[in-house]
């Protein structure tokens, strides 16, 4: 099989997972309701103003620390999106280093391939395996970094209201909430006492806040805060019924995750079962399953078997995740 065979097959699965994830933003971006909504209930009265106001103050992040490549990197769509989703992650990776392992990981598949001399199927799948395992853990780091924050938000919730009934403002509760409460919410907080301290408002600094955690939670504190302030009211009050709403909803999460273990476990098994049993008869008995990528009546066998796995994978995670 020739190089420039197994090089064009990566290059069209790279295509093809770039175009999915740009599909995605875009449907998010333009037709998803409950972004649309959120953007309506965030939207400030001036917020081109506001957010140039945010940008002067706040430091821009590098997305690589060469010149040509973060110019490079500016012109491509989505990688604003991209950079958002790494500093939700909370690790210190920019955006050209992510995709240089992108590279790295088809790169290298092609090169394993070629010495190995691996089917152009199996090239075909490790190179958009590789970047999904990628795409795993950084999601993974990003879920766990959400869940440490959204646990320790009601706790803030309540700190902050009982110290605006003694008499504190907003700003400086938020403060006192920052040096007591754990850690990554207590940099998330004192990120927004710091932008206000510098001149940012409060409704751009929470808006910032809702974009830097991609929690469900901290949007709720935020449109809370944002909507009384407009119109008034005791923030007190809707400080401490946000933080019971939220107690609440994270008791109903954690039931509906334990009625959903049995199924969870099950789509695992069913997942990686067809894969570990293919690498068991590789090891066991490499004539007999190699006829399926040397007969051309296997290779048609092989190509149907896994779209349908992948449409059978998607279709079980989509039936056992249930938003709360």
């Amino acid at each position: 099989m020739s190089t420039a065979y197994l090089t064009f097959l990566s290059l069209t699965a790279m295509s093809m997972a770039l175009l999915a994830w740009g599909l995605r933003g875009i449907w998010q971006q333009m037709f998803d309701p409950r972004y649309k909504a959120l953007a309506r209930r965030l939207t400030t009265s001036d917020p081109a103003r506001l957010q140039s106001l945010s940008l002067s103050l706040r430091p821009r992040r590098q997305l690589s620390q060469w010149a040509w490549a973060e110019n490079i990197l500016q012109t491509l769509p989505g990688i604003s999106q991209l950079d958002i989703f790494l500093l939700q992650t909370g690790l210190k990776l920019s955006v050209g280093q992510i995709t240089a392992g992108v590279m790295a990981l088809v790169l290298g598949s092609l090169l394993v391939g070629l010495m190995l001399n691996w089917p152009a199927w199996l090239v075909w799948f490790c190179s958009p395996a590789g970047v999904a395992l990628l795409w795993t853990f950084l999601n993974h780091h990003r879920t766990q970094r959400m869940d440490h924050i959204g646990n320790a938000l009601p706790n803030a919730l309540d700190l902050i209201a009982r110290s605006m009934q003694a008499g504190h403002a907003f700003i400086s509760a938020l403060q006192i909430a920052a040096k007591d409460s754990p850690a990554p919410l207590s940099t998330e907080l004192r990120a927004v006492f710091d932008e206000i301290n510098f001149g940012v408002s409060s409704s751009q600094a929470l808006q910032s806040l809702s974009n830097r955690v991609a929690s469900e939670d901290i949007r709720y504190f935020v449109v809370a805060v944002i909507i009384q302030s407009e119109t008034g009211g005791n923030l007190a009050e809707v400080l401490k019924n946000t933080a019971m709403l939220i107690r609440k909803r994270q008791n109903i999460a954690g039931l509906v995750r334990v009625l959903s273990a049995e199924g969870r476990i099950s789509a695992v098994i069913l997942s990686v079962m067809p894969f570990a049993l293919a690498a068991l008869m590789s090891l066991l008995s490499p004539g007999f399953i190699s006829k399926l990528w040397t007969d051309p009546i296997g290779l048609k066998m092989v190509y149907t078997s896994l779209c349908l796995m992948l449409l059978g994978i998607l279709w079980m995670w989509k039936l056992i995740k249930i938003r709360v």
